[in-house]
């Protein structure tokens, strides 16, 4: 008997899908992926349609999306983010479908646009079964009132990657593992740090920088500044060991987004026995308390300097928290943990297809 063939409908070049699908070509499954754009994903066959950017080609490529679903002969399809992909691949038809909401796609876009609110109800009212990484999307999700079972289930991380480590005691290192976009506030995260450095004159301190984005010229200028030379370490998109590396040598991680979903980035900091400063989201409230770390309120730079000031006085609290912190969340965001769950669901789909 041949493997199920499971066609996803997802970003082929982001590392989200990439990991999400070779895991689940490693459990026994085959893969193809339905994709915009060309992409590297190991364990399956990309199909890209090279659609144009906006809004409509969405739209306009749907009969090309149907045509080639059909055409691959799919046991099952899953669509990742509800708002574009996830709507092709529920246009499609096909059943069992799966969806995975991502976060901006069910928090932010359908509260923007009567159409896209919609569109995207229509769309999870066509999924037999559907997850998301945090409560608060599944609560946003159930309040469509799709049939289909919600799940949730993370994108997980290489917990034997992200371990705690001994560190020196100075410099006191921060990371911020976000994109240098918008949402993620970086530029709060440069006031704190020159805030924490004008407070405590005598500590030394370093802030790394890891991701990348159109803010960086900007970030860039704000940095010099505020007098941040040779206090950043701008590593720029670095790949996972890179990034396990600068975190596990790192003291406290910040994240201040406006909005977020399960963060991955937080749960690679906390696996590796760091504590956190993070933005007061649901979605991060699930995970962090004040054993951990703080919680500030979103977009409060004063906040978050006396967060970072409040910490940075105690490399025993902060180590406590570390500890406190891979403790919660090990081994439960386990990336293989994860996709087993998710092997297993998409097994279960497909035995009651059978029957």
């Amino acid at each position: 008997m041949s493997d199920p063939h499971l066609v996803f409908v997802a970003d082929a070049t982001s590392v989200h899908t990439r990991r999400w699908v070779s895991a689940i070509a490693e459990r026994g499954f085959r893969c193809s992926v339905i994709s915009r754009h060309e992409g590297d994903v190991p364990g399956a066959e990309v199909h890209a349609l090279h659609t144009p950017d906006g809004r409509w080609p969405w739209l306009a490529a749907l009969p090309r999306v149907r045509s080639l679903a059909r055409s691959l002969r799919p046991d099952l399809m899953h669509g990742h983010y509800l708002t574009s992909y996830g709507f092709w691949a529920g246009s499609v038809g096909h059943h069992p479908l799966v969806l995975s909401a991502w976060g901006s796609d069910v928090l932010v876009s359908p509260r923007q646009s009567r159409l896209v609110r919609a569109l995207t109800g229509w769309t999870l009212r066509r999924a037999d079964l559907i997850t998301a990484d945090s409560q608060d999307m599944l609560e946003a999700i159930a309040a469509y009132r799709p049939r289909a079972a919600l799940h949730q289930v993370l994108w997980g991380v290489d917990t034997a990657k992200f371990v705690a480590v001994h560190k020196a005691p100075s410099p006191l290192r921060l990371v911020s593992p976000r994109n240098w976009e918008p949402n993620y506030r970086i530029d709060l995260v440069l006031h704190a740090v020159a805030q924490l450095r004008e407070r405590r004159p005598m500590l030394p301190v370093e802030l790394h920088l890891c991701g990348g984005g159109p803010l960086e010229s900007a970030l860039r200028a704000q940095a010099e500044s505020l007098g941040l030379q040779g206090v950043v370490h701008w590593h720029g998109r670095v790949d996972e060991d890179r990034l396990a590396e600068i975190v596990r040598n790192a003291h406290l991680a910040v994240s201040v987004p406006e909005s977020d979903a399960t963060s991955v980035a937080l749960l690679e900091a906390m696996a590796a026995g760091l504590a956190v400063v993070v933005s007061d989201l649901p979605a991060n409230r699930q995970w962090v308390d004040g054993r951990g770390g703080r919680l500030v309120p979103v977009g409060d730079g004063a906040a978050l300097a006396q967060a970072l000031v409040e910490l940075a006085g105690d490399l025993q609290v902060l180590e406590a928290m570390g500890r406190h912190n891979r403790r919660r969340v090990v081994p439960e965001v386990s990336r293989d943990e994860q996709m087993d769950r998710m092997a297993a669901l998409y097994r279960e789909l497909l035995g009651q297809r059978g029957r």
